[in-house]
Order: C-alpha cells, then sequence, then structure tokens
C-alpha cells in the first residue's frame, strides 16, 4: 500500500498534467516528459540505475581530462557549500555522476538515493531531476523535493547547471544535492548562483586548456548572466 504522501505526490502530477501546465511550467513540462515521452511511472521505489563496473570505468576514462580540470573549482564549491549538508557532484554529459565531493556522515543518505558515481541520472531513466532535466532543457536548474517526478527522489532538493567544453558542446553537468529538509528552497537558489558560477569557472579553465596560447578575456553578459570567454591569440 502506498504511503500517504507517495498518493499526494502522484495526485499532484497527474492533476497537473489533466490540467494541462506542461505549457506553463517547466516542472510540469519535465512531469509531462517523464510520463508520456519516457513512460516512467512514479508508483513504487525505485533508484537511478547503476553502470557496471566496466561501463563506468570507460566513461570515467573519457571524462578524466574534465575530472582534473574542475577538481579545483568541486574543492573550492564543497568547501562553501559542504556545511549545508550538500554534496558536490561532477556528471557526463549523459547524466552518469563521474565524481563528487561530500561528508561521510551524509555518504549514507545520498548513496541510498543513488545519488553517487556510476548510477543513471538521465531524466528518461530517472525522471525529473536537476541534473537530467538540466541536461535535457539545456540550462540551469533547481528541483526541490516533491518537484522530482518519482517518489523515490522526493527526499532530495538538486541544483544543477551545464559544462560546455571550449567548442561549446555539453561536456557535463555541475550539480548540488541535499538530502536535508532543513535546506529551504530560498537557501537552495543561493546555492543555484554558487553552482552557475562554479560551472562558468570550470568553463573558462576547459577553453584554457584547450588553447593554451590564446588569452583568455571574460565578457560579461553573455550567458545569461554569466561570463562568456573569448580568445585572443598571444604572439
Amino acid at each position: 500500500m502506498l504511503a500517504t504522501d507517495t498518493r499526494h505526490h502522484i495526485a499532484r502530477i497527474e492533476a497537473a498534467l489533466q490540467a494541462g501546465e506542461a505549457a506553463r511550467s517547466p516542472i510540469a513540462a519535465s512531469w509531462s516528459r517523464s510520463a508520456r515521452m519516457h513512460g516512467l511511472d512514479p508508483v513504487g521505489h525505485r533508484l537511478p540505475p547503476r553502470l557496471t563496473a566496466e561501463e563506468f570505468g570507460l566513461i570515467r576514462e573519457r571524462m578524466d581530462p574534465t575530472v582534473r580540470t574542475a577538481a579545483p573549482t568541486l574543492d573550492r564549491l564543497f568547501r562553501a557549500v559542504g556545511g549545508l549538508g550538500t554534496c558536490v557532484v561532477l556528471s557526463d554529459r549523459d547524466g552518469v555522476p563521474v565524481d563528487r565531493r561530500g561528508n561521510a556522515g551524509d555518504d549514507r543518505d545520498f548513496a541510498d538515493c543513488g545519488l553517487w558515481t556510476g548510477t543513471r541520472w538521465s531524466e528518461a531513466l530517472a525522471g525529473t531531476n536537476a541534473i537530467g532535466t538540466c541536461i535535457a532543457e539545456g540550462r540551469a536548474i533547481t528541483i526541490h523535493r516533491d518537484q522530482h517526478f518519482l517518489p523515490a527522489n522526493i527526499g532530495l532538493s538538486c541544483t544543477s547547471a551545464p559544462i560546455h567544453d571550449a567548442e561549446g558542446r555539453l561536456t557535463a553537468v555541475l550539480d548540488v544535492s541535499t538530502a536535508s529538509a532543513a535546506c529551504s528552497e530560498a537557501v537552495m537558489t543561493l546555492v543555484a548562483h554558487s553552482v552557475t558560477e562554479a560551472a562558468r569557472r570550470i568553463e573558462a579553465d576547459l577553453f584554457r586548456a584547450h588553447f593554451p596560447a590564446l588569452r583568455l578575456m571574460l565578457v560579461p553578459g553573455l550567458d545569461r548572466g554569466g561570463r562568456g570567454a573569448a580568445g585572443c591569440r598571444c604572439r
């Protein structure tokens, strides 16, 4: 028998879809994709599917240059937000976490939710969630608790931002998540600004690594409030 909060969550999703809210709300639009495009059923406990060790090893090897470049920024971000009971996650372009930072005391909560390296958090497999929906919509997004599609994920609050490589292609997603009910939407909004800034910093570092002979100029206002990068060839 479904728990009361699960029944209420499912009823809320069904009501939003029947009312056609997908045209007005990005969260409802993601719910619609989860149910109608991906065929996910919110009934029942479901963790994101996990890769085999061999599959994860191949992805981790491909992502290694990005992981190494992003590591200092991930460390700084975790020092800033880790005290809120959060973890910092770097996923690949398909929503597979490849690196993370977290407090040992919180690790069990995140492992139980499946928010761990080697799991699949695409919207097609995990429904509405910050990593997967960020990839689906190509923009930074915050998913707070019962805004998730699957009831198994409504204990999480997550905020993600896309990371593009030097050629402008999506290469990774930066995410900060918490399983703490004390972390309000207002707090997550503040965290979201830090995540977006950190993602732009990683993009700039990836650009520098790809074009070591260029001098990087940061141009304000080119990325929805973020910063655009332009290169000038050094002589």
